[in-house]
C-alpha cells in the first residue's frame, strides 16, 4: 500500500510541479525523482516562487549536484519552509520518500499556507487543515448526501468535489444528474473537468486514484486548496467550532472503509477500520475477514497476543529489506562493514526506544486513544520495515565468527555486541507488543461504552417517539404550536447525539480469533441493530416534521380566514345599524336593502368557514373538533332566511337573487346530527358535498369574489 501511495503522490506532485513550470514559462519535467537530482530544476522551481535569480552550477559531477541542492535547501530555509531530516545527498541519490517529502514541503508552504495565510490571520487560526475543512463543510452544508469529515475517505465517491463546486457555481451543472445517476469515477471526472474548464484548475488528480478505499490525503489537500484559491472564501467561527467536534484524524496505514449514507437530515456514516500494523515474519499474516450487512460493516484483525507469538527472537528478516542483506553478503565480509551496519542499527534502535517512550501514557478519552492507536500502528510498521536490518547484522556477525579470521578478543566483542543487539531488539519488541495490547483493550472498552450509550439513547428516544405518536395532533392551534416546539427539542437532541455517531465513524475492532465466529456475529448483529434504529429515528423525525408543518399551515390559513370574516362581519353589522337609523321613504326601500345585505352575508359566512374546516377534519379528533363543527353549522339557519328572501314582495334586484336550489340539496341539512354522533372523520365527505354543490346554486357576483366560493 505504501508503494501505491508513493506512485499516486509521484503522479500528483509531478502534475503540480509542471503546472507551476507552465506559469513560470519553464519546460516540464518527466520524472520527479530523477529530474531534481542535479538540483538545477529544483532551483528553477524556487526562482518562480521567490522571484529571484538563483545561480546554478552546470557541471554534471556529483559535487555540482550536491552544491545545487544545498543552495536550494538554503533558499527553502530562508523562506521558512519546514524541512525535516532532508539532506542534499537524499535528493541527489534519488531517495523516493524524501524527494516526495521535499516537494510536499514546497507545496505546503506556497500552495497551502501562502494561499490561506490572510484568512487564517483574520480568523486568528494557525491550523490550515482545520480552516480548509471548515470551509468545505460550510460550503456543502445544504447537500444531504455529502458529509466531509476528513481529506481522505470523504472524497472517494466524488460527491464532495462536485458539491463544493456547485455550492459556489450552481450555474455550471445540474446537481441531481451528477449525484444520482453517475458512478464514483464519473463524478470525479465531472468535477475535475468542470474545474479545469470553468475555474482554470489543472486536472492534478486521477479519478481512479481517488475512487479507492483510502485515497491519498496530501493529494486531496493540494487539490482542494486550489479550489479554495479560486472560489469564495467565507468561513464562520461556527463552522470552525463544528470541525473541532469531529473525530480527530491521524495517520492510518491500512483501512477498509464501508460508508453508510442515509438521505435523512441527521444521518451519518458508521464506518469501521481495519488496522494491520504488527511486526511480522516473512510469511504473510492471515487476511482480515469481512462480513457485510445492511447499515454497518465490520472487519477484524487478530489479537496482539496471537501476533506476538509469531516473532522469532533473533535473525529476523523482512521481504522488503532483503536488499540490504543481499548487498551486504554479496561483498567480502569484513569487520569494518559489520561495524558500520551495527552502528546504524544501534542508532536506529536508540531513536526508536525514545519514540516509544515519547508516546506517553494511554489516555482515557476515546478520540485521543484512537489517535494513540494509529500513532502506535505507524510505529509498529516502522519495526516491520527495520527488523530485517537487525537480522542481517546478526547474520553478518555470526558469519564473521564462523570464518575464523578474527582474534579471540574480536570474536568476544562481536558476540557481546550481538547479544546486546538481540537483547535490545527483544526488549523493544516486547514493550511495543504490550503497548499495542493495552491500547487495543482500552480502545475496545471505550468504544463499547460508546455503543452502550448510543443504545441507551436510542431506547429512550424510541419510547419518546412512541409517546408523541400516540397523542393526537392538535386539536387546536395552540396545542399544535406546543407540539411543534416539542418536536424541535427532539431535533436538537438528535443533533447532539450526532456527535456520538461521528465519534464511531472510524471504529477500530480487534477480535481474538480463538473466540470463533460467535463473537464476530454478535458484534455484527449489534452494529446492524444500532444502524437500523438510528436510521428509523432519522426517518420518523423528518416525516413528523413535514406533517406538523403541513397541518400548522392549514390552521394558520383557517385563523386568517376567520379573522377576515370577523372584520367583514363587523363592517356589515355597522351597515345594518346604519340602516335602522336612516329614514326611508317606505318599507319596500328598507326591505330591498336588507335583502341585498342578507345575500352577501350568507355565502361568505357559511362557505368560507366550511371550506377551511373541511381541510382540517382529517387531522382533528376529540370533543373540541366536534364543538367547532357544531358552531360552524349554527349559521345554517341563515340559508333558510336567505332563501325566504326570494318570496318577499316586491322582489329584490335580479343580480342579488339566488337561483333555484337543486332537489337533492336539502338532503344535506341533517348533516350536523349525523356527524356529531359519529366519528368526526366522517364529516369530511358530506361537507365536501355541500361545497361541491354550492357554485351551481350561488352564482358568483360582484359582491362575493368567485375564489371565495370555490373550495
Amino acid at each position: 500500500m505504501e508503494d501505491e501511495r508513493e506512485d499516486v503522490q509521484k503522479k500528483t506532485f509531478t502534475k503540480w510541479v509542471n503546472a507551476q513550470f507552465a506559469k513560470f514559462g519553464r519546460h516540464y519535467i518527466d520524472d520527479l525523482f530523477n529530474d531534481f537530482r542535479d538540483g538545477r530544476r529544483l532551483l528553477e522551481l524556487l526562482e518562480g516562487f521567490t522571484g529571484q535569480k538563483l545561480a546554478k552550477e552546470k557541471g554534471s559531477t556529483r559535487v555540482h549536484a550536491l552544491n545545487n541542492v544545498n543552495k536550494a535547501l538554503q533558499v527553502l530555509q530562508k523562506n521558512n519552509v519546514d524541512l525535516v531530516n532532508i539532506g542534499s545527498t537524499d535528493i541527489v541519490d534519488g531517495n523516493h520518500k524524501l524527494t516526495l517529502g521535499l516537494i510536499w514541503s514546497i507545496i505546503l508552504h506556497w500552495q497551502v499556507k501562502d494561499v490561506m495565510k490572510n484568512i487564517m490571520a483574520g480568523l486568528q487560526q494557525t491550523n490550515s487543515e482545520k480552516i480548509l475543512l471548515s470551509w468545505v463543510r460550510q460550503s456543502t452544508r445544504n447537500y444531504p448526501q455529502v458529509n466531509v469529515i476528513n481529506f481522505t475517505t470523504s472524497w472517494s465517491d466524488g460527491l464532495a468535489f462536485n458539491a463544493l463546486i456547485h455550492s459556489h457555481r450552481p450555474d455550471l451543472f445540474d446537481w441531481n444528474s451528477v449525484a444520482c445517476q453517475q458512478s464514483a469515477v464519473q463524478r470525479l471526472d465531472h468535477a475535475f473537468n468542470t474545474a479545469k474548464r470553468h475555474l482554470g484548475i489543472e486536472k492534478l488528480l486521477d479519478s481512479e486514484d481517488i475512487a479507492t478505499a483510502y485515497p491519498d490525503k496530501k493529494s486531496i489537500l493540494m487539490y482542494v486548496t486550489s479550489l479554495f484559491q479560486v472560489l469564495p472564501q467565507q468561513i464562520t467561527i461556527e463552522a470552525i467550532q463544528e470541525v473541532e467536534t469531529l473525530p480527530r484524524q491521524s495517520k492510518v496505514t491500512r483501512e477498509e472503509h464501508i460508508q453508510l449514507r442515509h438521505q435523512q437530515r441527521f444521518s451519518e456514516q458508521i464506518t469501521v477500520s481495519v488496522a494491520q500494523g504488527h511486526v511480522h515474519t516473512p510469511s504473510p499474516p492471515p487476511k482480515p475477514r469481512f462480513k457485510s450487512y445492511a447499515y454497518t460493516q465490520a472487519a477484524y484483525v487478530m489479537s496482539p497476543d496471537q501476533k506476538g507469538r509469531q516473532f522469532p527472537p533473533q535473525y529476523l528478516d523482512a521481504p522488503e529489506d532483503r536488499s540490504f542483506g543481499s548487498s551486504l553478503m554479496e561483498v567480502e565480509v569484513d569487520l569494518d562493514s559489520y561495524q558500520t551496519a551495527l552502528e546504524e542499527v544501534l542508532t536506529w534502535l536508540l531513536s526508536t526506544e525514545d519514540a516509544l517512550q515519547a508516546q506517553g501514557d494511554i489516555s482515557s478519552d476515546v478520540e485521543e486513544v484512537k489517535e494513540q492507536f494509529h500513532t502506535h500502528e505507524g510505529f509498529m510498521m516502522e519495526l516491520t520495515a527495520h527488523q530485517g536490518r537487525v537480522g542481517n547484522v546478526l547474520q553478518v556477525g555470526s558469519q564473521l565468527i564462523a570464518v575464523g579470521k578474527l582474534s579471540e578478543d574480536e570474536e568476544n566483542e562481536i558476540q557481546e555486541q550481538m547479544n546486546l543487539l538481540n537483547s535490545r531488539w527483544e526488549s523493544l519488541r516486547v514493550a511495543s507488543m504490550e503497548k499495542q495490547s493495552n491500547l487495543h483493550k482500552i480502545l475496545m472498552d471505550l468504544q463499547n461504552q460508546q455503543l452502550t450509550q448510543l443504545s441507551d439513547w436510542l431506547a429512550k428516544t424510541e419510547e419518546r417517539t412512541k409517546k408523541i405518536e400516540s397523542e393526537p395532533l392538535g386539536p387546536d392551534l395552540e396545542d399544535l404550536k406546543h407540539q411543534v416546539e416539542e418536536h424541535k427539542a427532539l431535533q436538537e437532541d438528535l443533533e447532539q447525539e450526532q456527535v456520538r455517531v461521528n465519534s464511531l465513524t472510524h471504529m477500530v475492532v480487534v477480535v481474538d480469533e480463538s473466540g470463533g465466529d460467535k463473537a464476530t456475529a454478535a458484534l455484527e448483529e449489534q452494529l446492524q441493530d444500532l444502524g437500523d434504529r438510528w436510521a428509523a429515528i432519522c426517518r420518523w423525525t423528518e416525516d413528523r416534521w413535514v406533517l406538523l408543518q403541513h397541518i400548522l399551515r392549514k390552521w394558520q390559513q383557517f385563523a386568517e380566514e376567520q379573522c377576515h370574516f370577523d372584520s367583514w362581519l363587523t363592517e356589515k353589522e355597522d351597515a345594518v345599524s346604519r340602516i335602522h337609523t336612516t329614514g326611508f321613504k317606505d318599507q319596500n326601500e328598507m326591505l330591498a336593502s336588507l335583502q341585498k345585505l342578507a345575500v352577501c352575508i350568507f355565502p361568505f359566512s357559511f362557505f368560507v368557514l366550511l371550506s377551511s374546516f373541511v381541510s382540517l377534519t382529517p387531522h382533528l379528533a376529540g370533543g373540541r373538533g366536534k364543538t367547532q363543527l357544531q358552531i360552524l353549522w349554527s349559521t345554517a339557519p341563515s340559508l333558510e332566511y336567505s332563501w325566504c328572501l326570494s318570496t318577499l314582495s316586491p322582489a329584490p334586484a335580479s343580480e342579488f337573487l339566488p337561483p333555484p336550489l337543486p332537489r337533492d340539496f336539502p338532503a344535506a341539512f341533517p348533516l350536523p346530527q349525523t356527524v356529531l354522533h359519529s366519528p368526526l372523520s366522517r364529516a369530511q365527505q358530506p361537507c365536501s358535498y355541500i361545497l361541491h354543490c354550492f357554485p351551481s346554486v350561488w352564482a358568483p357576483s360582484r359582491v362575493v369574489p368567485p375564489d371565495l366560493l370555490v373550495p
